[in-house]
């Protein structure tokens, strides 16, 4: 079964309408570890990326560069000392 975006009816809903029960609270906890991140100067490159790597990010759909720069930072902030 394929999904249908009908925004009509997601307009149509209202507050109370909508189940938020799995949802946790924001607690302080969660902002004391909350990282406001900025958006950088981005540079632009030539690089070589295998084929299948480059078909998989593009097959994540139109921000599939975004997620690419994603996966590289998370990558740097989890090797940096």
């Amino acid at each position: 079964m394929r999904f249908v975006w009908d925004e009509s009816k997601i307009d149509a809903l209202t507050d109370d309408a909508i189940d938020t029960s799995d949802i946790p609270p924001l607690d302080d906890t969660f902002f004391a570890r909350a990282k406001f991140r900025r958006p950088r100067k981005q540079e632009i490159v030539t690089m070589h990326v295998d084929p299948d790597v480059l078909a998989w990010y593009q097959a994540q759909g139109e921000q599939w560069e975004s997620k690419m720069r994603a996966a590289l930072r998370i990558y740097v902030e989890a090797h940096q000392e």
